[in-house]
């Protein structure tokens, strides 16, 4: 019995030796994976349970799926897959509306429809300061962002900008307005010259339509700092300046708005109107915001119905359309737009090649790859059909208080 008692004393001993031996081995193995996982931020492979993630190319690959509360790489890498984070970067909200009521919402749409989380990706508006704009381009990427989708506000600052991110390995795509002169990686807007085209042809049209003959023109463009204020004026200067040159239209004055800002253009148009005794038949205003300054002037002067053109197709804009005071406008699908920025921005952010940029545009310093969509003219007649249908505006939104009456028959029935 004592033999037995040693042999089972033995017996124990020796498991007892196992089990500790295995336990050192996997704590061993735990360390050297902590260890692993640190060195891969620098080297840039890392394997963790099926997925294979590589960090400094920026390339993903994963093989499981999301059940339940066990959550593990997916097949399609989403924001919560991918370090870092995207900052948008809005100029103003005087210049034109549609930064904060159309750019804002729509990215954020975008954004979450890619998956990324709020804090993934943050929207800044510099309201019009160059130097607020590059603080918040700075903090931004302190604070993580890997890509800035860039509005700048002059090409001068923006390049600043475009350089710092640079100099940190950040990617930056210039969104709407190409910055001159500097290294983004893609420009994602539409066809400015074409935009400028359409308002040309756009006040030629309602010109012939109202009948006049050797017409006064006037000429509000946008701001001088613009890179896409040159495009414009270049697609409509190309239509206006044969009549100018002809003699059948007359010029009295084109001057640029700074800034886009609206006031300055209601105290320019009404110098311009004073100059030229109020004979004022038509006016080529760049977008919704000066048209609409415009159009004040007009009334306080007594002169209703004067063709006056757009663009951005604001409810301001649609509403002047519909009451007859603005003969068109030009509407750029901002969804579509910043979508397409958006998804850009996610697949640089995920390391991978982006799809679909077939265009180049100089920037004065190199050509750019680019993605560039079509603008579309809107006038009282095709509202319903563009930016209706696109769910861009709703007629609640434009059909209310004095502008009501000039709504279409059952606009507002649902």
């Amino acid at each position: 019995m004592r033999g037995i008692r040693w042999a089972r004393l033995l017996a124990l001993m020796v498991a007892m030796t196992v089990m500790l031996t295995a336990c050192g081995d996997a704590q061993d193995a735990a360390d050297s994976g902590d260890a692993g996982t640190g060195d891969t931020a620098a080297t840039g492979t890392e394997t963790e349970g099926t997925g294979t993630e590589t960090g400094a190319t920026g390339t993903e690959m994963a093989t499981a799926t999301e059940t339940g509360g066990t959550e593990t790489a997916g097949a399609e890498p989403t924001g919560g897959d991918v370090e870092g984070k995207i900052a948008v970067l809005l100029p103003d909200s005087a210049s034109s509306s549609r930064w904060e009521t159309d750019d804002r919402r729509f990215f954020e749409q975008a954004f979450e429809e890619a998956g990324l989380s709020s804090d993934q990706y943050t929207i800044l508006n510099a309201e019009g300061d160059a130097s607020t704009q590059q603080t918040q381009a700075e903090q931004a990427i302190t604070d993580g962002a890997r890509v800035l989708l860039l509005v700048n506000l002059d090409s001068g600052s923006g390049a600043a900008i475009v350089a710092d991110a640079k100099s940190q390995d950040v990617s930056v795509i210039d969104y709407d307005r190409l910055t001159l002169d500097a290294e983004s990686d893609y420009y994602v807007s539409f066809n400015n010259v074409t935009v400028g085209e359409l308002q040309g042809q756009g006040l030629v049209d309602c010109i012939t339509e109202a009948g006049v003959e050797n017409p006064q023109i006037a000429v509000l463009n946008g701001s001088p700092t613009d890179n896409n204020a040159t495009l414009f004026a270049q697609g409509y200067n190309s239509v206006l300046d044969p009549l100018f040159e002809s003699g059948d239209w007359t010029e009295v004055d084109d001057q640029s708005v700074p800034d886009w800002d609206n006031q300055q253009a209601l105290v320019i148009f009404e110098q311009m109107l004073t100059a030229a005794d109020n004979s004022i038949d038509g006016v080529l205003a760049a977008n919704d915001g000066l048209g609409n300054a415009a159009i004040s002037a007009l009334k306080s002067a007594g002169l209703n119905g004067i063709p006056v053109t757009g663009q951005d197709a604001t409810v301001e804009g649609i509403q002047n359309i519909l009451a007859g005071d603005q003969c068109m406008t030009v509407y750029k699908a901002i969804r579509e737009e910043a979508f397409a920025a958006a998804d850009l921005a996610v697949s640089l952010l995920q390391g991978e090649e982006p799809e679909g940029v077939e265009d180049v545009t100089d920037n004065g310093s190199r050509e750019v790859p680019s993605l560039l969509l079509t603008p579309v003219a809107v006038t009282a007649d095709n509202i319903e059909d563009t930016v209706i249908a696109d769910e861009f505006r709703t007629w609640e939104e434009i059909c209310v208080g004095e502008f009501e009456q000039y709504c279409p028959e059952g606009a507002l029935d649902g």
